[in-house]
C-alpha cells in the first residue's frame, strides 16, 4: 500500500504526509462508513492521544486536491490506458446534505428516484466528476474511474455570493481543459 501512495508524497509535507497514509490505509480496512473515525478505529488508533490531527489532514492542512487529481489520473492512465486515445466521461452526482452549514446545496431533480412519469427532487450538493473510461482486463468490460470532481454551486448560492452561476456544460468544459492540459499528447 505503501508504493502505491508514493507518487503522492510529494504534495504533502512529511507530517500531513504520515496522516494521509494512516487515513487511506484505514479507510481500506474499514467496514461500513468510510468516516476519519472508523478508519482510525480500523488501525487501532481510536485510542490515540491526539486523534484530531487526523481529522485536520481534511480540513485545514494546506494541500492541493487539483494536484492530487493529476497524480491520480496519470496512475490510472499508467494502469489502464498506456497507449492511444485517453477517453474522458463526464458525470454528475447528487450528494444529498442538510444542515445550515451547508450553504452551496440546491434542489435538483433526482435521477435514481424520478422516472418519466415522476418528479422527485432533492436538496443535495451537485458534484461534476470526470472519469477514464478504461478496460478493466479482469472484469472483461470499460470502468468509469473517477479522478476529479468539482463542486457546482446552485444558482441561488451563486447569486447570494454575488458570483455568476456557471451551467454544467460549463463546468465539464473547463475540467476538460484541464485534463488536455496535464495530457495534451492523448
Amino acid at each position: 500500500m505503501i508504493r502505491v501512495l508514493a507518487p503522492f508524497a510529494p504534495l504533502f509535507s512529511k507530517r500531513v504526509f504520515e496522516h494521509v497514509q494512516v487515513l487511506l490505509m484505514g479507510t481500506v480496512l474499514a467496514p461500513g462508513k468510510r468516516t476519519v473515525s472508523s478508519a482510525l478505529k480500523a488501525m487501532g488508533l481510536d485510542q490515540h492521544k491526539r486523534f484530531h490531527r487526523y481529522h485536520r489532514v481534511l480540513s485545514r492542512a494546506k494541500w492541493s486536491s487539483m494536484e492530487v487529481s493529476r497524480v491520480l489520473l496519470g496512475l490510472l492512465v499508467e494502469a489502464f490506458v498506456p497507449n492511444g486515445p485517453l477517453v474522458v466521461g463526464v458525470d454528475e452526482t447528487l450528494e444529498r446534505r442538510q444542515g445550515k452549514k451547508i450553504r452551496a446545496k440546491g434542489i435538483y431533480r433526482d435521477p435514481v428516484r424520478s422516472s418519466h412519469g415522476h418528479f422527485v427532487k432533492a436538496s443535495a450538493l451537485r458534484w461534476v466528476c470526470l472519469t477514464v473510461l478504461a478496460p478493466v482486463p479482469w472484469a472483461c468490460r470499460v470502468w468509469a474511474l473517477p479522478f476529479l470532481c468539482a463542486l457546482a454551486h446552485s444558482e441561488r448560492y451563486a447569486t447570494e455570493q454575488g458570483k455568476r452561476h456557471k451551467p454544467m456544460t460549463e463546468w465539464a468544459w473547463q475540467m476538460l481543459l484541464l485534463v488536455r492540459r496535464w495530457h495534451p499528447q492523448r
